[in-house]
C-alpha cells in the first residue's frame, strides 16, 4: 500500500478534527476522501503531507513515517492546494523551472520534463503566458503539471475543482482520471462534490472528523439497498405515516420533500399513487448515489451551498464511467 494511516487523531484545544481514522490506499488508483466542510479531510491531508503533527496514531506515505521521515515523505509526493500557490508574475514555464530547483531535478531534465507538463495539462502554447493572464482553470491545470515535475509517487488534490466553472471542471478532471496511468502516480483527492467522487476507484465517507463508510462507489450504492423515491405533497406529515402505516416503508423528509428507498422503483410507485394519489404533488424516481449513501449514513445533506456541481462534470463523469467499464 502506497499510504497507510493508523488510528489517526488530531485534535485543536477542544475540537477533535480527526477522530481514530485508519485506512489504506492501493498504489496506482485514484482515492477519494468525500465529506463536508469541516469534515476533517485538509487537516487528514496536511498530516499525510507533514505539515501538520497528529495528536496520535501512525501515517506512511511511500513506506516512510510522516513523523519521522518527514523529508523523504516531501519528496515521495506532490500537492495541489485548495488556493492557488502559484506566482502570478511569473510565466507558466517560469513557474514550473522554479519548482524543479526546489525538487532539484537534474538540469540536463528541467526543459524536457517542463514541456512535458505543459504539453500533458494543454498549455504548452501559453508556456510564456504570465499566470496573472490565466483563468482559474487554466491556473488549477498549471498547479496539477507544477505538482507533477519531480515525478512524485502521490499526488495530493485537496478540493481542486473549487471555484471553477463547470466546463473548468470538466476540462481539469479530463486530466486527473490519466494520471495513474500516464504518470504512475496515485492521487488522493478530497471534494465534497458528490459527482466528482464517482472517478474514484475507491473513497472514503468523512463526516465530523471520523470516516463512517469506505469502498467503491458502486459498492457504496449498494449500501441504499435500492432505488429512491421523491415526493412533492400537500401534506408531508400525514403522508408519511401513511405511507409507513400502510406500505412498511420508512419515509424521511428533506427540505420540502418525502423521500424513501424501495427495492423497485418501477412497481413501487404505482402503489403509494394507490394510497396517497390524492395528495400528490410531483414524484421523481432516482437510481442510488453518493448524495443518497451520505443521507442515509448521516441523516443529512451536503449543504445546499456545497451542492453537486453542474451539467458539465455530471456528463463527463458518466462518459468517463462508461469508459472505465469497457
Amino acid at each position: 500500500m502506497i499510504i497507510k494511516v493508523e488510528n489517526l487523531t488530531k485534535r485543536f484545544d477542544s475540537i477533535t478534527a480527526v477522530d481514530d481514522i485508519s485506512f489504506e490506499v492501493e498504489e496506482g488508483t485514484i482515492f477519494g476522501f468525500l465529506g463536508p466542510n469541516g469534515a476533517g479531510k485538509t487537516t487528514t491531508i496536511n498530516i499525510l503531507c507533514t505539515l501538520l503533527s497528529p495528536t496520535s496514531g501512525r501515517a506512511f506515505v511511500a513506506g516512510h513515517d510522516c513523523m519521522k521521515e518527514p523529508a523523504d515523505v516531501r519528496k515521495a509526493i506532490g500537492i495541489v492546494f485548495q488556493d492557488t500557490t502559484l506566482d502570478k508574475d511569473l510565466t507558466a514555464y517560469e513557474n514550473l523551472v522554479f519548482h524543479t530547483y526546489l525538487y532539484n531535478v537534474p538540469k540536463d531534465e528541467m526543459r524536457g520534463r517542463v514541456y512535458d507538463a505543459l504539453r500533458f495539462v494543454d498549455l504548452y502554447e501559453r508556456k510564456d503566458d504570465l499566470v496573472k493572464k490565466f483563468s482559474g482553470g487554466m491556473k488549477r491545470r498549471l498547479e496539477v503539471a507544477r505538482g507533477l515535475i519531480h515525478r512524485p509517487r502521490v499526488l495530493f488534490l485537496d478540493e481542486p475543482t473549487l471555484g471553477l466553472d463547470p466546463q473548468s471542471r470538466a476540462n481539469l478532471w479530463e486530466f486527473i482520471t490519466k494520471l495513474p496511468e500516464k504518470h504512475y502516480v496515485t492521487v488522493f483527492m478530497t471534494t465534497h462534490y458528490m459527482e466528482e467522487a464517482e472517478v474514484c476507484d475507491k473513497i472514503a465517507i468523512i463526516d465530523r472528523g471520523k470516516i463512517i463508510a469506505m469502498g467503491t462507489p458502486d459498492e457504496l450504492k449498494r449500501t441504499v439497498g435500492g432505488d429512491v423515491v421523491y415526493i412533492k405533497t400537500t401534506d408531508n406529515v400525514n403522508t408519511k405515516e401513511e405511507i409507513e402505516r400502510l406500505l412498511g416503508l420508512a419515509v424521511s423528509e428533506k427540505e420540502d420533500e418525502l423521500y424513501l428507498t424501495c427495492n423497485m422503483g418501477d412497481t413501487c410507485i404505482p402503489e403509494m399513487m394507490r394510497t396517497i394519489g390524492e395528495k400528490v404533488l410531483s414524484v421523481r424516481l432516482q437510481r442510488p448515489t453518493l448524495n443518497d449513501v451520505f443521507l442515509k449514513l448521516t441523516g443529512k445533506a451536503i449543504r445546499e451551498e456545497e451542492a453537486p456541481p453542474e451539467k458539465g462534470i455530471k456528463e463527463y463523469v458518466r462518459a468517463y464511467r462508461r469508459r472505465k467499464e469497457k
